[in-house]
Parts: C-alpha cells; sequence; structure tokens
C-alpha cells in the first residue's frame, strides 16, 4: 500500500483502534470521542463509515464478526490485518518522523492580507488576538481541572497543539504593535496603494504613482528583475 496517499489522520485513528483490539465502528467513533481526540482529528459517524469501508476494500481491515446487542441493529466487528499493522505502522513512523509543509489557512490570509488597509488588517487581528487568548484560558482552565497525576501521554496532542497556540498569540500581538506604531517595514507603502485604489485610480496609475513616491523602498523591483532577466547569447 505505500504509494497511495496518506492524507486521512481518521483512517490511521482507525487503524490504531484496530490495533488495540476489534471493533465495530460505533464503537469507535465512541472510543474516539472518549479519549478526545476529535480535538485533534476529524471525526464524524458518516465519514468514520467511509473510512472503515475504504480499508477493508484495501485489505488493510477485515471483518471478523457481526453482533447484535438486545433491540439495536446488527453491527460489523471489525480487525486490522497484517497489511494493515504493516500500514499503520509505516504511516505513524513516516508522520513522526518527517516534517511536511502544511498549509494552514491563516498562513494564507498573512499572504493575501495586502487585500485590505492596514487600519482594518489591525481591527481583524484585534478579533482574532481575542480569540487566540479565550481559546489559552479554556486551555488552561482544562489543564487546570485535570485529575492529578494524570498521564502526560495521553495530552501529548493539546500539549502540542498548546504550543502553537501560545507561539500564535506572541506572533499576532507583536504584528499588531507593529501596524499601531506604524513600524512595519512597507506600511506606508502598503497605505498610500489604498489610498490610491480609494480615490479611483486605475492599477496602471497606482503602480507608476506608488513607483514613482517610492523609488527606494521599490528598488528591490528593479534588482529582481535584473537577477531573473534571461542573459544574451
Amino acid at each position: 500500500m505505500a504509494g497511495r496517499t496518506r492524507a486521512n489522520p481518521l483512517a490511521l485513528a482507525v487503524l490504531g483502534l484496530l490495533y488495540e483490539r476489534p471493533m465495530h465502528p460505533y464503537e469507535m467513533s465512541s472510543t474516539l470521542r472518549e479519549r478526545r481526540k476529535e480535538d485533534s482529528i476529524k471525526l464524524n459517524y458518516g465519514s468514520l463509515y467511509s473510512v472503515v469501508e475504504s480499508l477493508q476494500k484495501r485489505g488493510l481491515i477485515t471483518a471478523r464478526e457481526t453482533v447484535r446487542e438486545g433491540r439495536r441493529p446488527e453491527r460489523t466487528v471489525y480487525e486490522i490485518t497484517e497489511a494493515g499493522t504493516t500500514e499503520m505502522t509505516d504511516w505513524l513512523s513516516d508522520l513522526l518522523a518527517r516534517p511536511v509543509k502544511e498549509f494552514t489557512q491563516f498562513e494564507a490570509a498573512l499572504s493575501l492580507m495586502p487585500i485590505f488597509g492596514p487600519d482594518e488588517v489591525v481591527t481583524l487581528l484585534e478579533t482574532r488576538l481575542r480569540s487566540l487568548r479565550e481559546q489559552r484560558l479554556a486551555y488552561d482552565h482544562g489543564t487546570a481541572s485535570a485529575p492529578a497525576n494524570f498521564p502526560r501521554l495521553f495530552l501529548i496532542e493539546a500539549e502540542f497543539k498548546y504550543a502553537l497556540l501560545r507561539t500564535e498569540i506572541e506572533f499576532v500581538s507583536a504584528l499588531l504593535d507593529e501596524l499601531r506604531a506604524g513600524t512595519f517595514e512597507g506600511v506606508a507603502l502598503w497605505r498610500r496603494m489604498h489610498e490610491l485604489r480609494g480615490e479611483g485610480h486605475s492599477p496602471e496609475a497606482v503602480e507608476q504613482l506608488l513607483a514613482e513616491e517610492f523609488k527606494e523602498e521599490l528598488s528591490w523591483l528593479s534588482e529582481l528583475s535584473d537577477t531573473q532577466r534571461p542573459e544574451q547569447g
């Protein structure tokens, strides 16, 4: 199965559960929720059922038996196959050992931030910062209410998420400080660009006026153009 795209962490979670013991899909869902794995892995019963079906088709799990409890409908119990154990081990090893580029929504938003003017971005980032701080408070409260001597092993993903949250709070807070103080490099050009657009200038006119007003700041554009110009034969 090496070569297949390993894009859905829920499939890996299912393999991990069946590595522990055979289960039916409802038990898989209940176990993941009891362990709060939905905080780290997108989970709903419909997608879980599709994942189970896909893993079975690939020969990574197999139906072991069908059981009925009282008046409940029949449920198929699945178990992991030898191929599934190999796939799970290889997949998890790869995820733990190899960092990969992850395209986060906030990174995408930052790359497109100049679409808005600086003042609007400040307002939006202030809203984001309040939300991030609320998340941090919720985490602190949850950690404080955890049972004494609760094994860190079962909280490690939350610890990682908190480290990312803390870093993002620091980043957004520092960025806001620079934008408010006007010390963010290029903010004057950025603000002027939106002023010219608001005055109704064409994109070509905006570009020309900026080139005239910010000749020094935009000197790197000509340098970049020179380095990318093909050599003459």
